[in-house]
């Protein structure tokens, strides 16, 4: 039995032919179009009241943004919150593995710290570390319930700043602990068997295996705690630490200028969270390798890629 393929009727060809001539017309997006003119109306109102408004006092606002103390008080928030962030996620990491060890005591330590200092205020820590030595006048080191060795006064051991560092360090601790080991429990259990089979060392498992692909889950969460970090660093005020937010209210103390000078500490804490973020894409897109057949463009890359079309079709 043979087959044979049978020619379309004139007709049909004729009609095919007629529809590949029309010109091809996209459905309209009536609701997109009103919501793109609804914010775009927004927005022209928020800077035109911004611009009109003489209250905003932006000549206020351009004399301190880039002075001397607020430059200075600017680079002292940075350093608290790159080192607390540092300091708190490398004990977040700790633990996180204490909270998954088989020994109760390691697990059940860990757990009570990520509750109880997850449970403290921010600024009730900073203010506790603070007023140490209202509590205990000496720090010393010896045997317990036996000889000192050596001892120091409270007051002179913590600085206000330290105080500060260590607050947001064990604020920082508390959370990023749960981030990490969100992470950790993210990676299939498969992954550590076939590392355990194939003879590999649990340090290399942990650091070549299992903490790349944690990564994927745990920089997101990260991110947004070391933003929520930046701008907890406010806190410090109550210790009268020198941070940005500090000076500015010691500013408008004297000047009155409250309204431009918060839009000072306004403009830079948007500005550090914004390059925040921009370091969250690239580091997202670093641990995207060998998750993705291609790595997620950046933001110059689909910029080249949205003017070549435009050009394609022109």
């Amino acid at each position: 039995m043979s087959s044979r393929t049978v020619a379309p009727p004139r007709a049909t060809v004729d009609h095919e032919d007629d529809l590949a001539g029309l010109p091809v017309v996209g459905r309209p997006h009536y609701g997109r179009w009103l919501a793109v003119l609804v914010v775009a109306v927004l927005l022209a109102q928020v800077v035109a009241g911004a611009v009109t408004n003489p209250r905003y006092d932006w000549p206020t606002f351009a004399s301190y943004f880039v002075s001397t103390t607020i430059l200075e008080a600017l680079w002292l928030t940075i350093w608290l919150t790159l080192a607390a962030a540092a300091i708190g996620f490398a004990g977040g990491i700790v633990l996180a593995l204490m909270r998954q060890s088989p020994n109760p005591v390691l697990s059940g330590g860990s757990w009570a710290f990520i509750w109880l200092f997850r449970s403290i205020p921010l600024i009730v820590q900073i203010l506790f570390w603070g007023f140490l030595g209202a509590l205990y006048t000496h720090l010393g080191v010896g045997i317990p319930f036996g000889p000192v060795f050596a001892e120091v006064e409270t007051k002179n051991l913590i600085a206000p700043v330290t105080a500060a560092l260590i607050g947001l360090s064990i604020h920082q601790a508390a959370y990023g602990a749960e981030i990490i080991r969100a992470g950790l429990l993210s990676v299939d259990e498969g992954q550590r068997e076939a590392a355990a089979a194939l003879g590999i060392p649990v340090r290399r498992q942990f650091t070549r295996i299992v903490l790349p692909q944690a990564m994927r889950t745990i920089v997101p969460p990260a991110t947004n705690e070391v933003i929520g970090l930046l701008k907890g660093t406010s806190a410090v005020f109550i210790l009268a630490i020198p941070d940005l937010f500090y000076q500015v209210q010691v500013i408008y103390g004297r000047n009155g200028r409250i309204i431009p000078l918060l839009l000072v500490a306004v403009a830079w804490y948007v500005i550090l969270t914004g390059l925040l973020s921009v370091a969250q894409f690239y580091i997202e897109r670093r641990f995207a390798r060998g998750a993705h057949r291609e790595l997620p463009p950046t933001p110059l890359q689909r910029l080249r890629s949205r003017l070549a079309t435009r050009a394609v079709r022109a």
